[in-house]
């Protein structure tokens, strides 16, 4: 693996930065100046600005007034930091909302926004669009050549759906390009003979609810599986043209400086993947609940398993993390400040997953609205005698200590499958629920368990979706891969004939790309792969207990217990490795694995808490090939990745516990920057270390 370009132009090294806002101080003398003289006591190296400033650039329609943004970015320059510009769209000003309320969005239940808030404009309004080629157009018109300029930020956090009549009339355009003018072929595809729901004309199509959750008296069509689906695809195909609509404006007169736009997490019911080709960087914003809950090792492997997804979004490209908590965040239920350390950690856990940046919301406190309490690098108090202020020092030397790494690649041989339309047609499905009617599904947490399976086996792990290849992997996961999109069964087989090892779970193989059920037994497509038939599926409820045994001779040892869903299996070639213990099915499979070609299929026919994952994959990935980054197993708490520019390979040891932790590092020839490692290395609570090596074969 070689080293990758630098994510921005003319930045060597790693990004360090903050969201700037000095549009709200230009009122309030001698701030500006205090800012960028302790940026430069921080050891910040860059800045995102104008995120929302549109209303500070254009006050009224075609009078634009960037002369404090002039002074910006020659400070900037002055300063040798890499600005950030964005394209402000994500917050209109009042007067693009007065005289042009079509902007505004329309929510589910149909009714028009009015000005408030940010990210609720319509992304099909034409009156809207041209609003934003104006402004963006302006921007890089003027500051196109700037020194100071590095990177264009299009838009903020990209997100949600408009149900106005324009958005009705292009979903309508959108349906009849899809299914090439042909209503029945929709009406099959949608399966819509059930509940007499059969169109006949393009126009008694309307946009669905919206909202996840059943409801009987909902006012708008929510029973629609296909229709719910095609409909995230257009609301999302919409957003994606606005960005290009963003980035063409900027092109026009920039065609050279790299694009990137912010994506959220997992949460973000968004299929990022889709927009990667249009960006130069992929970049993300990350704000785990760290200190909410009993121990962090959990929130940590879902941060890590969201930088491995952006990471993973451009080839394995490094990323930015563009937007993180300083401290503590006011949109996290708890908002806990970090404890000291945890700062410094959950910035390195950044690098070591493939950033190539780390930057935060905020940079200064604002004095008011809804962010006011966010934290930031410079809080209300206006002084940098504080511990959050010490640890981005901290944070900036470590930063350029390891230097070396930054453009460095991830290689993995393992992979887990996380895919957001497969997330949209579990969403949609009507059932899987406790008697309390709570979802059972939980893809996105089952995911999280499965990655950390993985995370723990102390291995580097790509996440993608399942129309990413699969060639580079010796082991792939694909929890609840309950849809399955033309093609991908066929790609899976000749992954596990040529080799690979596939991991498979309950409510796999259910739905085809418009979730009508595949006939012929569960997992449909990949019913032969699995050797069995999934003949029911069984919901354990809060008062019943289920559990599974390994078998004599399996390779593996133990009782666990099985939680939600427990399918009835019928073996068809595959062989049993645990049994249920409990119930009617008493004694029949409940993990299998069959044996094809060069591979295997693993089957995974109940749901087992983070225990029995973590246990499974450590011998999946050995019998997969599968090389441990460090041999010895990993206490609780503590992981380990690693990044490659194919000769030097840079070892990141972190751990995540209150606790001191000592790891076994016996034979791992590693050195750090006082020399080599011992064999036992103690980490200190919140301690990353990062060591050195020859490449391994």
């Amino acid at each position: 693996m070689k080293r990758f370009p630098p994510a921005l132009t003319g930045l060597t090294g790693f990004l360090h930065g903050a969201d700037y806002n000095p549009e709200q101080w230009l009122e309030t003398p001698g701030v500006i100046d205090d800012d960028f003289r302790w940026m430069a006591e921080a050891g910040l190296n860059a800045a995102s600005i104008a995120i929302f400033a549109w209303s500070s650039l254009e006050p009224e329609e075609g009078r634009f007034t960037f002369g404090w943004l002039d002074d910006i970015m020659d400070r900037m320059a002055r300063q040798n930091m890499a600005a950030v510009l964005a394209t402000p769209s994500a917050a209109r000003p009042a007067w693009l909302a007065k005289a042009y309320p079509e902007c505004m969005r329309v929510n589910a239940r149909r009714e028009r926004t009015a000005f408030s808030e940010r990210r609720n404009h319509c992304y099909t309004s034409p009156i809207y669009r041209d609003k934003v080629r104006r402004i963006n157009g302006e921007l890089a018109r003027r500051y196109a050549s700037h020194p100071a300029l590095r990177l264009w930020h299009l838009g903020n956090e990209y997100s949600g759906d408009c149900f106005c009549g324009l958005c009705a009339s292009a979903f309508r355009t959108w349906l009849r390009h899809k299914y090439q003018d042909d209503l029945d072929a929709l009406n099959r595809a949608w399966w819509t003979a059930f509940w007499s729901h059969t169109y006949r004309s393009w126009e008694e199509i309307d946009p669905p609810d919206g909202t996840i959750d059943w409801d009987a008296n909902a006012r708008f069509e929510k029973s629609v599986n296909g229709l719910l689906l095609d409909w995230k695809r257009f609301s999302q195909d919409q957003i994606l043209d606005f960005m290009r609509t963003e980035a063409s404006a900027v092109r026009l007169h920039d065609p050279h400086t790299p694009l990137t736009t912010n994506f959220l997490g997992l949460e973000h019911r968004f299929d990022a993947a889709r927009f990667a080709a249009d960006l130069d960087v992929a970049s993300w914003d990350s704000y785990p609940a760290w200190h909410v809950h009993p121990g962090d090792t959990l929130t940590a492997c879902r941060a890590a398993m969201e930088h491995n997804y952006f990471r993973s979004l451009k080839g394995g490209r490094p990323h930015l993390l563009m937007e993180s908590a300083p401290s503590h965040s006011n949109w996290i239920a708890g908002g806990k400040p970090k404890r000291p350390g945890m700062h410094v950690l959950a910035s390195l856990q950044a690098v070591a997953h493939g950033a190539d940046g780390v930057a935060y919301f905020q940079w200064r406190q604002s004095r008011g609205s809804a962010e006011k309490y966010h934290g930031a690098v410079i809080p209300h108090a206006n002084t940098t005698d504080t511990r959050i202020f010490r640890e981005i020092q901290d944070t900036s030397r470590r930063l350029a200590r390891l230097s070396g790494i930054a453009g460095c690649g991830t290689p993995a041989r393992s992979a887990l499958i996380y895919d957001q339309e497969n997330q949209w047609a579990l969403d949609g499905v009507h059932g899987f629920k406790d008697s309390q009617w709570r979802d059972l599904k939980k893809y996105a947490e089952t995911c999280v368990r499965h990655h950390h399976g993985l995370w723990r086996s102390a291995v580097n792990i790509d996440v993608i979706s399942m129309d990413a290849s699969f060639s580079p992997y010796r082991l792939l996961a694909a929890p609840m891969l309950y849809m399955l999109r033309p093609g991908v069964a066929g790609r899976l087989e000749s992954f596990v004939h040529n080799g690979g090892t596939l991991v498979l779970t309950y409510l796999s193989g259910q739905a085809d790309e418009n979730d009508l059920c595949f006939l012929g037994g569960f997992p449909g497509p990949l019913r032969a792969l699995a050797g069995l038939w999934a003949e029911e599926t069984d919901c354990i409820q809060p008062h019943e207990t289920q559990a599974l045994r390994f078998t004599p001779g399996s390779g593996w040892d133990g009782v666990f217990e099985a939680e939600d869903f427990c399918q009835i299996l019928r073996l068809e070639g595959a062989s049993a490795l645990a049994v249920y213990e409990n119930g009617f099915y008493a004694g029949t499979p409940a993990i299998t694995v069959h044996p094809q070609g060069k591979g295997r299929t693993y089957y995974l026919g109940a749901r087992t808490g983070t225990g029995f994952l973590d246990a499974f994959y450590v011998q999946a990935l050995a019998q997969a090939g599968v090389p441990r980054l460090i041999r010895a197993p990993l206490p609780l708490g503590v992981s380990v990745s690693s990044r490659t520019d194919g000769v030097v390979e840079h070892v990141f040891l972190l751990n995540f516990s209150p606790e001191e932790a000592v790891l076994d590092l016996r034979g791992e020839d590693l050195t750090g920057d006082d020399g080599p490692l011992p064999d036992h290395q103690t980490l200190a609570p919140y301690e990353a270390l990062i060591a050195h090596r020859p490449l391994r074969d």
